[in-house]
């Protein structure tokens, strides 16, 4: 499969410029996009309508803020990892503890996504940068499951429509994206290398409908398309250098960015982008477990409806 290095549209689909724009997430329940700014500690929805993201909601979630995933039921809300912990975050921006803290002091949660099984996947990084920290799953009862230690910077994940696979990115110190076999009950195996990316660091990552990987190279200017076996099929060069992370919308491939950190940065630093690409991909999968509600002060029970 020869390797392309293509020229198409770039095209800034936000008005608004983030300092950390991460962990986009298409919503298959209405349709709709969620983000978030790492820097601000904040979840983003909207929605895109005429080539452009329209935002609709913006909710502090907390200082140190990793990725969203969908809840199954519509007006459910999402989950968050967020500071050492994971949260709920109600449609009406009501923040809620789902677990207690399970990434260790001075750690804090990153990226993470969801299987077809309903867990939610998320990793810690550390900081300073360190080889102690977790990727874990946490289940539609709530409770998380330690899946892989020794990690450094968790960031990308996808997984096959099986949930079979899952590829994964721990960016330091390899810059690696690797594949793991995964068991019926979550239990990961057989773990392999794909392939280095070269050039810059390999951050957040999506798979589309043809189970290739798109991966956005932070520091690279680039976002890469990968096969299942670790091979570059395809570069599209950005206006932005830090791209951190993407999600196809249907073929909308859209892609947010970082401006922190960049003495002088371009108008695209820190937007919102798209690209239309040949093969798309399906929505978030969401998270299988119930809204958590506030029984009392202090105290909080899982919804069974």
């Amino acid at each position: 499969m020869p390797h392309t290095q293509t020229s198409r549209r770039v095209e800034i689909l936000s008005d608004a410029r983030y300092v950390q724009a991460e962990s986009p997430r298409w919503d298959g329940r209405d349709g709709s996009l969620a983000w978030i700014d790492m820097a601000t500690g904040s979840l983003h929805r909207g929605r895109i309508e005429d080539g452009r993201v329209v935002p609709e909601t913006a909710v502090v979630v907390g200082a140190q803020i990793g990725a969203p995933i969908p809840l199954a039921q519509p007006g459910a809300g999402w989950l968050v990892g967020v500071d050492r912990r994971v949260v709920h975050v109600g449609d009406d921006g009501v923040v809620s503890p789902l677990t207690g803290d399970i990434a260790g002091p001075g750690d804090y949660m990153n990226d993470g996504g969801g299987d077809p099984s309903g867990r939610f996947w998320v990793g810690s990084q550390s900081m300073p940068r360190d080889p102690h920290c977790t990727l874990w799953s946490v289940g539609p009862d709530g409770e998380p499951t330690a899946r892989l230690g020794g990690v450094t910077v968790s960031n990308g994940l996808a997984f096959d429509r099986t949930g079979s696979t899952l590829y994964y990115i721990d960016t330091l110190p390899h810059r690696s994206i690797e594949a793991f076999d995964v068991a019926p009950d979550g239990e990961l195996s057989n773990r392999r290398t794909l392939c280095r990316v070269e050039g810059g660091n390999p951050d957040g990552m999506a798979i589309d409908l043809d189970g290739m990987l798109w991966v956005a190279v932070w520091d690279a200017s680039e976002v890469r398309r990968y096969s299942p076996a670790g091979e570059l099929v395809e570069t599209i060069s950005l206006p932005a250098k830090r791209p951190t992370a993407v999600a196809l919308v249907d073929r909308l491939l859209v892609i947010t960015t970082a401006s922190i950190g960049l003495s002088d940065p371009t108008d695209a630093d820190g937007a919102l982008l798209g690209v239309r690409v040949d093969v798309g991909g399906a929505p978030a999968f969401p998270w299988g477990g119930g809204a958590p509600i506030v029984a009392s002060a202090g105290s909080v029970e899982e919804d069974a409806s």
